[in-house]
């Protein structure tokens, strides 16, 4: 045995932890309950419902995220670290915490009450944007600090724009690591449960998704919602091929 197959024999716990309840999805479901999970009427409207909101969710962290990644990336002032720190607030608090906080912020006797957010379609939007934040941000970050400013620097003194210098060298080189962290941010949103669920509650063909749906179901149905869990897998495992096959 190499020595490199060894090493991958340690990370067999973590793997049977992650693979084990998964399988157990598979095999805890017949098709006969497949089927009266498909012809539930919450089905198709929380997988769109999920769908829908958590594109929004990514678009709006690509257009306002990355211009705060770069920033965080370059700047080496303790502003910079301030809020580096605020970002990764969420990665760290429960759910139902950020679903409290929104509540607070946007309910009606909050300084953004006036929105009327809450138990809305776009609170699921906002719930979303918050928890996936930090993983879009910081893995953006990560990837502009691979950019060598010297690079840029030497594309500027042959001429070029820092516009087209950084469209040009410095773009590619983050791009890897931009699509990575729209992933993980845009999975996260995907199957975000508990802010969703305190801040935009659980109203079916409004705020109720996919996840929502699920808890729905185990509340007087474990098998329907088993059933609905592993189509909610089938979907998740989809979207991650999906988007690997966009970056290749």
């Amino acid at each position: 045995m190499t020595r490199g197959a060894s090493v991958a024999l340690l990370g067999i716990p973590i793997l049977a932890l992650v693979g084990i309840p998964l399988m157990g999805l598979f095999v805890s479901s017949s098709p006969n309950e497949l089927s009266d999970a498909f012809r539930n009427p919450a089905l198709f409207p929380s997988i769109w419902l999920s769908l829908w909101t958590s594109t929004l969710s990514a678009l709006l962290l690509v257009f306002s995220g990355t211009p705060l990644a770069y920033w965080l990336a370059r700047s080496p002032s303790r502003l910079a670290w301030v809020v580096e720190r605020v970002v990764q607030i969420p990665i760290l608090l429960p759910p139902a915490v950020i679903g409290v906080a929104l509540l607070i912020a946007f309910g009606r006797s909050g300084p953004l009450g006036g929105l009327g957010l809450p138990f809305s379609s776009s609170a699921v939007i906002v719930a979303q944007s918050v928890v996936a934040a930090p993983f879009y941000i910081l893995g953006a970050k990560a990837a502009f600090t691979k950019v060598e400013p010297d690079l840029l620097y030497v594309a500027q003194s042959l001429g070029a724009s820092p516009q087209k210098a950084f469209r040009r060298i410095g773009l590619p080189i983050a791009v890897p690591g931009l699509i990575l962290a729209l992933t993980l941010a845009w999975s996260r949103a995907l199957g975000e449960f508990g802010a969703t669920l305190l801040f935009a509650g659980n109203l079916s063909g409004r705020t109720q998704t996919m996840p929502l749906a699920i808890l729905s179901a185990f509340e007087s149905d474990l098998d329907l919602a088993i059933a609905l869990s592993l189509i909610f897998v089938c979907l998740a495992l989809a979207f991650l091929v999906g988007i690997r096959r966009i970056a290749e």
